[in-house]
């Protein structure tokens, strides 16, 4: 007798998930047996011939039932806070409740800050950080109500996608790793908040060859055999675990992943403290103690955590 998939009766939905990470991941939920609402903005259109094709979030959405599993397609826009209810209410009329979110939609508009257009900035924040909060808002409710209805916990999941952009300071990213950012502290403020009602809330640093990176790692091969260091299901299974029963003592908290590779990263710590003599600081007493401090720091070392890019299977 077969033993049940971890993900079993779970339910799920999958933002941005008609192609690249977002694809193997909804493919790695629905492997490990959960139904799921594969979302990804975009109507059917044409393919190179000019025939008609279907919808990415539809392509995928079929996969997994040609598979032998649940899923439905989503097309709608999570950045928009109506359309993103829509999304969770479809899960919950499909499969009777919501179990599982991964955020994973978002675009790119690199630029230096010196030259990003507000459009450029405004698009980015909308899509990433207005993306996460509409969809984790409406679930979040949903566990809420499921949970009073209940009278205690219930099982909920979220993994949202953050970056090393964010960790490291990308320079020509000013958008996407000021979006990044605030998805962990949206993270980190979700998992305080819905833990008493049986919800986790984690952020995954993915790295990995899809069409949205397809520039940023061009200059790198893929290999002639084994699976690409890249690729995006080096990540699923990352996402896969998270949303899993295995995962339940893991919350706020922030993982970088690719590769066959999974580090986890620590919270700020405070590194110096100091102290007035006096009722409130002066310039000069500023001055006696910063400037020591940060006399020997070396040339062009930040708050960002540049060294995480170095980070590779060992």
């Amino acid at each position: 007798m077969s033993l049940p998939l971890p993900l079993e009766g779970l339910s799920a939905v999958v933002t941005g998930a008609g192609r690249g990470l977002g694809r193997a991941e909804a493919l790695e939920l629905a492997r490990l047996g959960a139904a799921v609402v594969v979302n990804d903005f975009g109507q059917a259109g044409r393919d190179g011939s000019g025939a008609a094709s279907a919808a990415p979030a539809e392509e995928v959405a079929a996969e997994i039932r040609a598979a032998g599993g649940r899923a439905l397609a989503h097309t709608g826009d999570v950045a928009d806070f109506q359309q993103a209810g829509e999304l969770v209410e479809s899960a919950i009329g499909a499969f009777g409740k919501l179990d599982i979110l991964v955020n994973n939609a978002g675009i790119l508009r690199d630029r230096m800050v010196f030259s990003m257009s507000e459009a450029e900035w405004d698009s980015v924040i909308r899509v990433h950080l207005k993306g996460h909060f509409n969809t984790t808002r409406y679930a979040a409710a949903h566990w809420r109500e499921r949970s009073k209805a209940a009278g205690g916990a219930v099982y909920g999941r979220i993994v949202n996608t953050s970056s090393e952009a964010f960790l490291a300071g990308s320079a020509g990213q000013p958008n996407y790793a000021a979006a990044k950012g605030g998805i962990v502290g949206l993270t980190t403020s979700t998992a305080l908040a819905l833990a008493k009602y049986g919800v986790t809330a984690n952020a995954i640093c993915p790295r990995a060859r899809t069409r949205m990176t397809e520039d940023v790692f061009a200059c790198l091969e893929q290999p002639a055999d084994g699976l690409d260091p890249l690729a995006p299901e080096h990540v699923a299974s990352l996402v896969g675990y998270l949303a899993s029963p295995a995962a339940a003592r893991i919350n706020g908290q922030l993982l970088v992943v690719h590769g066959g590779m999974v580090a986890v990263v620590e919270r700020p710590r405070v590194a110096a403290k100091f102290d007035s003599k006096q009722e409130a600081f002066t310039y000069d007493e500023l001055d006696a103690v910063l400037g020591p401090h940060y006399a020997d720091r070396p040339a062009g070392e930040t708050f960002a955590a540049a060294e995480v890019l170095g980070l590779k299977r060992g």
